[in-house]
C-alpha cells in the first residue's frame, strides 16, 4: 500500500492537544493514522508576526479518494474551530495532504503532492521520520534528499518528542 501522508500544524490554543484531537477525529471517521512523527516546534513562514507552530506528519490508511480525504480534513478543521482569514495566518489546526503515494493530482482546491512541501523543513523533517525513502512523484527525489537542500536545512525546527497523549 502506498503511503498517504498528512502534515498537521497548529499555533493557536493548546496546539499539541489540537493536533491530538484532529488525529482522533480522523481515526473516528475511518482514516486511521498508522505512523505519527515526533512533535516539532517551528517558526511561522510567510506571515511571521504570530506564535510558533507545532507540527507533525502522519501516514494514514484510508479508503477515501484524495478529494474525499480533503473534505474530511477540512471538516475536522472546521469542527476544531478553524476560521480561514489571512493566508499563512495563525490557525487552530491545519491539515494538508502532502503525498498520496505516486499519485499526482492537480484540480481546483487540491494539488498533491503539496506544491510547496519540498521547500518546507517543517513538512520534510517529520516526514523523514516516517517515510524517508518515499519518492516525490514529480521531483523524483526521496524525502531525505529533499531535506538535504541547503535552503531547507537553514529553516529552524526543534524536535520536542512524542505527541503527548498519542498512543496510536
Amino acid at each position: 500500500m502506498e503511503a498517504t501522508c498528512l502534515s498537521l500544524g497548529s499555533n493557536l490554543g493548546d496546539s499539541a492537544r489540537n493536533i491530538l484531537l484532529a488525529l482522533g477525529m480522523l481515526r473516528d471517521s475511518g482514516t486511521r493514522p498508522v505512523m505519527v512523527s515526533r512533535l516539532y516546534l517551528t517558526e511561522p513562514q510567510g506571515k511571521t508576526d504570530q506564535p510558533d507552530f507545532y507540527n507533525i506528519a502522519a501516514t494514514v490508511e484510508t479508503s477515501l479518494e484524495p478529494k474525499e480525504l480533503l473534505e474530511l480534513c477540512l471538516e475536522v478543521e472546521r469542527r476544531l474551530g478553524r476560521v480561514r482569514t489571512a493566508r499563512w495566518g495563525p490557525r487552530v489546526i491545519d491539515i494538508d495532504i502532502v503525498l498520496a503515494g505516486k499519485t499526482v493530482i492537480n484540480m481546483p482546491g487540491l494539488v498533491v503532492p503539496h506544491p510547496r512541501m519540498h521547500r518546507r523543513r517543517f513538512v520534510l523533517e517529520p516526514l523523514c521520520e516516517l517515510v524517508p525513502n518515499e519518492v516525490h512523484p514529480v521531483l523524483g527525489k526521496t524525502m531525505s534528499e529533499l531535506l538535504e537542500d541547503p535552503s531547507v536545512r537553514a529553516q529552524p525546527v526543534t524536535p520536542l518528542g512524542p505527541l503527548p497523549g498519542w498512543n496510536g
